[in-house]
């Protein structure tokens, strides 16, 4: 899994939203599985003050010891699901996403191990889920959600896994992953056929 991503993202170039915010950074972790790779979720915690009871990745804003915001993803995995740096390959990051809190985020594939004990923060975490990549894949969406930002709308897909519901922030990264990697072919700036 880490070979194909490296390939694919080598040649991928991430926009980067020129816009003075704060920053944070969230880590997209795929297990090293070549049969069925996963992306691990989180669902956060209710008692959040912002994104509550959201599904979204591990991530959050940096902080002034972080010298790179790939540093920022890391950290906060360890700290919300107990993922070790050490255990992650970096690949390559991401298009950066605006989070309508005002956050310029910018998220870092990485690789992980497929075996890999993941333990929830109950400060922060409700529950960490996986879902296998072939599932995205077919895009069997639950709905799409039109969501203006700056004089654009993007129709933003929305999944269910079982009981949760990935849409907004994380679909969006979501789709960038599946799009730079896959060539999923799937277009934010166009209403989705029903």
């Amino acid at each position: 899994m880490r070979n194909l991503l490296t390939e694919r993202l080598a040649g991928y170039a991430p926009k980067q939203l020129a816009l003075d915010y704060p920053e944070a950074g969230v880590l997209v972790p795929v297990t090293d599985d070549h049969q069925r790779p996963e992306i691990v979720f989180t669902l956060r915690s209710d008692s959040l003050s912002t994104h509550r009871g959201q599904v979204s990745f591990p991530g959050g804003k940096r902080d002034r010891d972080d010298h790179t915001l790939a540093d920022t993803a890391l950290r906060e995995a360890h700290e919300e699901i107990g993922l070790a740096p050490e255990l992650v390959h970096v690949v390559a990051p991401l298009s950066q996403v605006m989070s309508r809190h005002g956050i310029l985020v910018t998220p870092y594939v990485g690789v992980i191990p497929s075996d890999v004990s993941l333990t929830a923060n109950p400060g922060e975490i409700d529950s960490i889920f996986r879902v296998p990549i072939e599932f995205f894949l077919e895009d069997r969406r639950e709905r799409t959600d039109a969501i203006p930002f700056m004089n654009h709308t993007f129709y933003v897909p929305c999944y269910r896994w079982e009981r949760y519901q990935i849409w907004g922030l994380s679909a969006v990264v979501l789709v960038d992953f599946l799009n730079a990697v896959y060539d999923a072919g799937i277009d934010l700036l166009e209403p989705a056929n029903p």
